[in-house]
């Protein structure tokens, strides 16, 4: 029993998921954190600076993490090496496109003394300074996840994460300090991380020298598309974040109440998260060898399980809804607890229907049509802002902007799966059946 458990334990899905919400946990406190030592203003402030961070974040990571996974799974130690180096090279060239672009626009701004939310104010000045302090530790994720290698990739982000988390107890109950003094720690401990992995050859740095002109070609051209459906993908969630502080009703007050249902939202997805990174590299590694049979058998198990999983936690987070915001916010919150409360059961309908659609486009990149994915996206997005401008200028409500969410997901969907039917006839109908017979041989998968 005991040598069964252990056997559990290292089970890659199980170690995903571990990875993740070791993560999330302390991200989870280090949010909890800020919500009472900043004001709703200069909250809003932040989540604007750290939300327009991770988006770019995604726009220089995603030209090269989907393609360097799908590539290393499969490459001998000379080949990664060569591989590492690209990607590094790439993303460094990114760095200095970025840093140009965000000190030249500020630039724009304060010469015609245009005014915009501190929040973008911050991104502006002090992005390429976080971009620099995370190159090397993000580079190195690649190589963990095609390793599934989820013990490490734990260790690195929670060298990163535990430490500001630490930094934040410390200011909470002695320090004080402000909101710059917070952006600064924030860069400095993902430097920390990054040091790390260019000290034990994680990162691809060691190696630039042997990069190969022709690998870098093959990471762009798969990557434009990846890097495409990546940064959309983000837009569903950023898109909102940034129309509300163009507006001067809800402004970074109204970015304050909308993150903490939305921040909820994201730590039921993180089971989702770590199951796609397990299945990604599985699928692709049967698409590369040809059995499309054994890529749909996957696709079927992973998204009838999940969407099974995610039931009866969106209908406990629906009941509790009240004071799981509460418990999220704070008593800073107390006067928008019932809106906060409806915004975040709408999306516990939007958390149902997560797993079908991350499912479609993870399973769309493992057969090699990334450019259908991207296209995908892409209708999402478009529909996801034309919503969110609707909700914000014109009904002024953060509840429209939820159920603006649950839409443009219906819409991804549906895309996603006439797709998929096109491509390798995935039938809707197996999904049910295939999960069945998983649940069936559970003590197979397991070991």
């Amino acid at each position: 029993m005991l040598g069964r458990l252990k056997h559990i334990g290292k089970e890659k899905n199980l170690s995903s998921l571990m990875a993740n919400v070791s993560v999330a946990f302390l991200g989870l406190l280090s949010f909890m954190l800020l919500t009472r030592q900043l004001n709703k203003e200069l909250f809003g402030e932040w989540v604007l600076f750290i939300t327009l961070a991770t988006f770019v974040d995604l726009l220089r990571f995603g030209l090269t993490r989907t393609s360097s996974v799908r590539l290393l799974s499969g490459a001998d130690t000379n080949k990664r090496k060569t591989i590492l180096a690209a990607t590094f090279k790439i993303n460094l060239v990114l760095l200095g496109i970025l840093t140009f672009l965000c000190w030249s626009i500020l630039g724009i701004f304060e010469f015609n003394g245009i005014e915009v939310n501190n929040g973008y104010g911050l991104f502006l000045l002090y992005y390429p300074f976080l971009a620099l302090s995370n190159l090397s530790w993000n580079n190195a994720m690649a190589l963990f996840q095609s390793e599934q290698n989820f013990k490490r990739m734990m260790l690195v982000r929670l060298s990163n994460v535990g430490l500001f988390c630490l930094f934040l107890v410390l200011n909470q109950f002695w320090l004080n300090l402000g909101l710059l003094e917070i952006v600064w720690i924030n860069i400095l401990v993902n430097a920390i991380s990054s040091i790390w992995c260019s000290v034990k050859y994680w990162d691809g740095l060691c190696y630039v020298g042997q990069t190969k002109k022709s690998i870098e070609k093959e990471l762009v051209n798969f990557g434009k598309y990846s890097m495409g459906t990546l940064v959309s993908s983000s837009l569903l969630k950023s898109s909102d974040t940034f129309i509300i502080g163009m507006s001067p009703f809800l402004g970074s007050a109204g970015i304050a109440m909308y993150a903490i249902p939305l921040k909820l939202t994201d730590l039921l997805g993180i089971p989702l998260h770590s199951f796609a990174m397990t299945a990604y590299p599985r699928m692709s590694k049967k698409s590369i060898e040809g059995d499309l049979g054994g890529v749909k058998k996957i696709f079927y198990s992973y998204v009838g399980i999940i969407t099974l999983l995610f039931f009866p936690v969106a209908l406990v987070s629906f009941a509790f809804a009240e004071y799981m915001v509460l418990f999220l916010g704070g008593k800073e919150y107390m006067d928008s607890l019932p809106l906060l409360t409806l915004i975040f059961r709408v999306f516990t309908v939007y958390i149902m229907l997560l797993p079908i659609d991350r499912f479609t486009g993870v399973l769309l990149d493992s057969i090699n049509r990334p450019k259908l994915n991207l296209y995908k996206v892409l209708v999402m997005t478009f529909a996801n802002i034309v919503l969110n401008i609707l909700a914000v200028f014109v009904f002024k409500s953060l509840v429209a902007v939820a159920i603006g969410t649950v839409l443009f997901t219906a819409v991804g969907i549906f895309l996603g799966f006439y797709y998929l039917k096109r491509e390798i006839q995935i039938k809707s109908t197996q999904i049910v059946s295939e999960s069945l017979s998983f649940l069936k041989n559970l003590k197979t998968h397991l070991g």
